[in-house]
């Protein structure tokens, strides 16, 4: 039977989270979270008896250590009150991708805490969705800034969860490959990593083939789902439905971990893949019926407005209110605050050409065969 159960589900979001940005000429917008908070507010989909907004606190130095080490974080404060050493050039600070700015450290600490606070309404029950958009930065390492992150939130999130006991079925939609997370627990068996990208032969980090499936304990309990450029809706649907699906239901996690980064979305500036965010709509309705709390962050995305459409409608899902979003359908303009799209928060459906389709459904089904040969006889599949 269903669970008709109403979903408590808390975002995340405080003003001192809008008073941090990167620099004006980076591609990382940090307002697309309050642009979100806005639009969700506009909508009435904040508020209700089973929704709240929650302000984050700080992560501690204790709750960051259990990921990175003292020095890089310690080379990072140095960096965000204008001391960038040699040491921390090494460790990526400073670079183009994760320049120096003022609070970066301050920023980062935050949205690490407010990623944490989602984990700690999870576990207390508080909580049945809890959603960060502020979070998401699955590159960073434990002495390493990389691809626009500094402090890996989700992966001190999936420590936390996994200390308390709990078994984490992390999911990451990012159209970069979710590297620093999947290499925290590639040997450990406790956080399954499955995460659905852009191939790493043409994009960042380069990493994320299907052979990367784990070691040790952890072997079998990696997935990865390279996609290749031009991926479209029903291609995606069906490397979700074939690969994560039987994955979530065979591990039977406690606790979903989602990074939903908007950035292979068709029109990100820094991808290549051809979705709607109808794909990344669907792919919620599967994982939400298996009724696991659901612990999401954002993360990448570089349209700004696509992002913040694309997330709503993700908190609405993941809260089972999109019906009623979709009253809204039809309006546009000022209500929606945008006059791209009449039809609410889902995109247009694109349809594919037979030379999109001759082009990457081999691929895809050669992925989705090697993952059923390598990872799913591990799981009983």
């Amino acid at each position: 039977m269903p669970d008709t159960k109403p979903k408590k589900a808390v975002f995340i979001h405080s003003k001192e989270l809008e008073d941090f940005a990167y620099p004006t000429e980076h591609p990382f917008i940090t307002k697309r979270a309050a642009l979100t908070c806005n639009k969700l507010t506009s909508m009435g989909l904040l508020s209700g008896p089973d929704r709240d907004v929650a302000g984050p606190l700080p992560a501690t130095r204790e709750e960051l250590e259990a990921f990175h080490t003292p020095r890089y974080l310690e080379a990072l404060r140095r960096a965000g009150d204008g001391d960038l050493d040699p040491d921390a050039l090494f460790m990526g600070l400073g670079s183009s991708d994760c320049p120096v700015f003022e609070g970066m450290y301050d920023y980062s600490v935050l949205a690490c805490g407010a990623t944490l606070t989602g984990a700690r309404l999870l576990l207390s029950g508080e909580a049945d969705v809890a959603f960060n958009p502020s979070g998401g930065y699955h590159h960073a390492g434990p002495e390493k800034a990389a691809g626009f992150c500094y402090i890996n939130d989700l992966a001190i999130a999936c420590m936390a969860l996994a200390q308390q006991g709990r078994r984490v079925f992390y999911l990451d939609v990012d159209v970069h490959h979710g590297d620093g997370v999947q290499d925290a627990f590639y040997d450990r068996a406790d956080v399954m990593t499955v995460s659905l990208h852009e191939t790493g032969r043409l994009l960042f980090p380069g990493t994320g083939f299907a052979d990367e499936i784990g070691t040790g304990e952890g072997e079998g309990y990696c997935a990865n789902v390279p996609l290749p450029p031009g991926t479209y809706d029903g291609a995606y649907q069906r490397a979700f439905d074939a690969i994560v699906v039987p994955l979530l239901g065979a591990y039977d996690p406690d606790i979903i971990v989602l990074q939903a980064g908007m950035d292979a979305l068709s029109g990100d500036p820094l991808a290549h893949l051809n979705l709607t965010n109808n794909a990344h709509a669907e792919a919620l309705h599967r994982v939400i019926e298996f009724h696991k709390p659901v612990l999401a962050t954002g993360g990448g995305g570089y349209h700004v407005d696509n992002t913040v459409r694309g997330w709503a409608l993700a908190w609405a899902i993941l809260c089972g209110e999109e019906e009623k979003e979709e009253l809204h359908a039809g309006f546009g303009g000022v209500l929606m605050e945008t006059t791209d799209w009449q039809g609410g928060l889902r995109d247009r459906a694109l349809a594919p050409d037979d030379a999109d389709r001759k082009r990457v459904d081999p691929r895809i089904e050669a992925t989705i065969e090697a993952i059923r040969a390598n990872v799913f006889p591990v799981h009983g599949l």
